[in-house]
């Protein structure tokens, strides 16, 4: 591994390019002024290192699709800070819906101008994203869609390489390990002060072009491979481990379910959520009793 410097609280390698900071986006006072340092100050609490590498595949200006795996619930921080790192550039992330909806959160959200997912009309979160990357700027997806329970890189959406090839820019797979420590699913929070490393690491671009069934395969494999260096350089770094951490997947001798039985307890989840829909909706069809007397 290269000797390593801080740039902006964060590791980095000693040989990697220093650029001129983003004209507009380094100035963004809501973003990148107040929630990123905010980010900054809590990561530092908690005394979460992060190693940056290969921030040098990020375009300096212009617009890019950043193809995120998902491990856990600190993913949209720690995915957005290799951009920071170059030329403090900032990642608009495509979320759900469901987030822009609550009051403040949603305020914010809107605020940072991250994009709107709605999984009933994606074709609309689709342009939201292209408007993102027409403008300039670098768009954050999870093309998994949901938290990966094995940490492994399950089954991905087309819509990563649908949206970066109507745009016409970059898709980079980058490669987030260790964030699942701190928050994930299914597991215990450590969210004091943990000294968790954490690597994230930015691949060289994917032909997005053609078949999109065909250009998410080769997306797929490049989000593989980029893991399974990512997170043998972690274990080199920071291991050997014990064996058997529910953190880790089982190729690597963790406790972490397989990819299998992670995709069962994904089903077992969407059908908890379905019923409970469907038993609030029912519950709003089904007249109160004040109404039943008055209708007597």
């Amino acid at each position: 591994m290269d000797a390593l410097v801080k740039r902006y609280g964060f590791h980095v390698a000693e040989s990697s390019p220093k650029v001129p900071l983003h004209p507009t986006e380094s100035r963004e006072l809501l973003y990148g002024r107040t929630i990123i340092n905010a980010i900054r100050l809590t990561l530092k609490a908690q005394d979460v290192q992060v190693f940056v590498f290969g921030q040098e595949n990020l375009p300096t200006t212009g617009g890019a699709l950043l193809a995120i795996n998902h491990t856990g619930y600190y993913d949209f921080i720690l995915g957005g800070i290799p951009a920071y790192t170059h030329g403090k550039r900032l990642v608009r992330f495509m979320a759900k819906k469901e987030i822009f909806d609550t009051p403040i959160v949603g305020a914010l959200m809107r605020g940072m101008k991250h994009v709107s997912v709605n999984r009933a009309a994606g074709s609309g979160s689709m342009e939201d994203a292209r408007k993102r990357l027409d403008d300039g700027g670098l768009v954050g997806i999870f093309p998994e869609a949901t938290v990966s329970r094995s940490f492994e890189i399950k089954e991905l959406k087309t819509g990563a390489v649908r949206i970066a090839e109507d745009a016409q820019v970059p898709l980079l797979p980058v490669i987030i390990w260790g964030g699942q420590r701190i928050i994930t699913k299914d597991t215990k929070r450590d969210l004091g002060r943990s000294h968790i490393p954490v690597f994230v690491s930015v691949g060289t671009p994917v032909d997005s072009s053609g078949d999109p069934e065909e250009a998410t395969a080769r997306l797929y494999e490049a989000m593989k491979e980029l893991l399974d260096e990512t997170r043998t350089a972690y274990e080199q770094k920071f291991g050997p481990f014990e064996g058997g951490e529910l953190w880790r997947p089982v190729s690597l001798g963790g406790g972490a379910p397989t990819l299998e039985q992670a995709k069962t307890l994904e089903i077992a989840e969407r059908e908890r959520r379905q019923a409970k829909r469907e038993a609030k909706k029912a519950a709003k069809k089904r007249p109160s009793l004040i109404k039943k007397l008055f209708k007597k």
